[in-house]
This record gives C-alpha cells, sequence and structure tokens, in this order.
C-alpha cells in the first residue's frame, strides 16, 4: 500500500510537472506572436491563470489570461504600460501555438493603459513631475478628532514640479533653454482628471500651497520664493494637458481614468467581444 501511495504521489506530481510545462511552452508562443503582431520592442509577459492548464487546452477555453507589455505610441514620448485580463478566451490550443488563432472569443476583458511619471514628466516638459492625490479629509465634521470615516477627492490630482525662471524671478517660456544662473523653483499645482470620451484631460485649478487638501489661487509658494503673479496663468497652463487615448489594447474603448502610485491609469472592459490578438497595442 505505501509503494502504491508513493507510485501515486509520483505521478501526481509528474502530472503537474508536464501541465506547468505546457503553459509554459503555450505562453512563450503566445508572447512571440503578441510581439509580432503588435510590433513591440520586446517579448510581453503573458501568463496562463488555472490548474490544470491541459483541462482548459482541451476544452478550447482558459479561464484567466494575463498580458503586460511596454509600448511605444508615436505621438506620446517614451513607452507606456498595457495590460489585458482576458477571461474566458475561447480558442483551439493548436492555433494559439502556430498563430492561426488571430480574431478570438473573450467572454471578459479588462484593458489598460498606465502612464508612468517618467513618460508624464516628458509629456509635461517637466522632468521631475510627480503625482499625488490630496491627503484624505474628515467626513464626519469632528476636523480630524474621532470619527473613522474617510473620504478622498476624486479624480483631483497634486502635481509637483520645478520650473527655470530667469535672474529676475520670471518662469521661463516653453522652449527657452535656461542659463547659467537660471534657478529652478518648486512648485505644487492643483488639478481636475477627467475622462472626455477617448481623451484625458488633466486641467490645472490652482496652486496647491499646503497639506489640507485647500487651494491657494493667488500665490504659489515654494521653499524660499515666489512666483510673480503674472506668471501665473503661464504655470497653470504648464501643468495642463490633453492626452488621446484613442483606444486601449484589444481595441477596448477607456471608460475610467484614476491615479494610482503616481501613475495615470486609463482602463476600459468588454464583455463577449471578439478581439484581434494583433491589437494588444494601437497600430
Amino acid at each position: 500500500m505505501r509503494k502504491l501511495i508513493i507510485g501515486l504521489l509520483c505521478l501526481a506530481g509528474l502530472a503537474v510537472v508536464i501541465d506547468f510545462g505546457a503553459a509554459a511552452y503555450t505562453e512563450y508562443h503566445v508572447s512571440r506572436q503578441l510581439r509580432a503582431g503588435a510590433d513591440l520592442s520586446a517579448d510581453p509577459e503573458v501568463t496562463f491563470h488555472g490548474f490544470p492548464f491541459t483541462a482548459q487546452a482541451m476544452n478550447g477555453r482558459y479561464d484567466d489570461v494575463a498580458i503586460r507589455a511596454r509600448g511605444m505610441r508615436p505621438d506620446i514620448p517614451g513607452e507606456v504600460g498595457i495590460e489585458a485580463k482576458l477571461q474566458g478566451l475561447h480558442a483551439p490550443a493548436s492555433e494559439l501555438l502556430d498563430g492561426a488563432a488571430r480574431k478570438v472569443q473573450v467572454d471578459r476583458i479588462d484593458a489598460l493603459m498606465r502612464f508612468e511619471p517618467t513618460e508624464l514628466g516628458k509629456i509635461f516638459g517637466i522632468p521631475d513631475l510627480q503625482v499625488h492625490t490630496p491627503p484624505a479629509d474628515r467626513s464626519d465634521g469632528t476636523g480630524g478628532s474621532g470619527g473613522s470615516g474617510m473620504t478622498t477627492k476624486e479624480n483631483v490630482l497634486v502635481l509637483k514640479g520645478t520650473l527655470p525662471t530667469a535672474p529676475n524671478g520670471r518662469v521661463l517660456p516653453v522652449g527657452v533653454t535656461p542659463s547659467s544662473s537660471a534657478t529652478r523653483v518648486p512648485v505644487q499645482i492643483q488639478a481636475d482628471l477627467l475622462l472626455e470620451g477617448n481623451t484625458v484631460r488633466i486641467q490645472a485649478t490652482g496652486f496647491y500651497t499646503d497639506t489640507t487638501g485647500s487651494v491657494d489661487t493667488t500665490t504659489a509658494v515654494s521653499t524660499d520664493s515666489k512666483i510673480p503673479e503674472t506668471d501665473h496663468a503661464a504655470v497653470l497652463a504648464r501643468f495642463s494637458r490633453t492626452i488621446d487615448i484613442k483606444e486601449l489594447p484589444f481595441g477596448v474603448a477607456p471608460t475610467e481614468v484614476s491615479a494610482l502610485g503616481g501613475q495615470i491609469v486609463v482602463e476600459g472592459v468588454g464583455r463577449n467581444v471578439t478581439i484581434d490578438l494583433d491589437r494588444l497595442q494601437q497600430p
């Protein structure tokens, strides 16, 4: 009996190894095909979740497939993060392996695009740009003493960065190369984060000068200087941008935008759709 149990355990272990091997083999081939079809600079990360994988392959339906990649956009400097979670992917295993499956049925797809601080800094022309959310406010009227309810300012950002100034304290216009005597002034701006159709709009609304979430639209306070009032409109314009998303991975339309961990994240969901595996990123 003991030998039988040991034998069964060995067979079970071998089955698990074979199953993971089959999943890894499929992930590799799908990754290479996605890279070629979407013209990516590197193989995307592809993971088939769920066990056993071989049972999913035999049924031609995969419970959960996660895809992560870095993509280039002709209208945006640098790379952006693109991700997709495919639940209920319908495709014969043979077609996934040989690349014949290009248009596949998916029960649900969660797609997103991430703009990281480095890329956002390039978009804004502010290399050290940081994206934050305002501190949470007490919602119980206690002024922070007692109570457990906390609310955050939805779709409101605090943008931090430095701008070059001339010796007279004026902020240098965009495109003007700072001289050796120019200094950089820290600025904090409060902005609205909006999704309008396929466009993300970041609209500066005022200068953020404290830690309570209030906005001072008259004075931009830095660590040791103030920006002249005559430059306020220009500074707010520097911290305002629109980004044309067009579409998320596999042609999903954007439906939500948020700030997370210093990133701007745009998301969308599709249900019972047919996707083109060559549209991981927009051509």
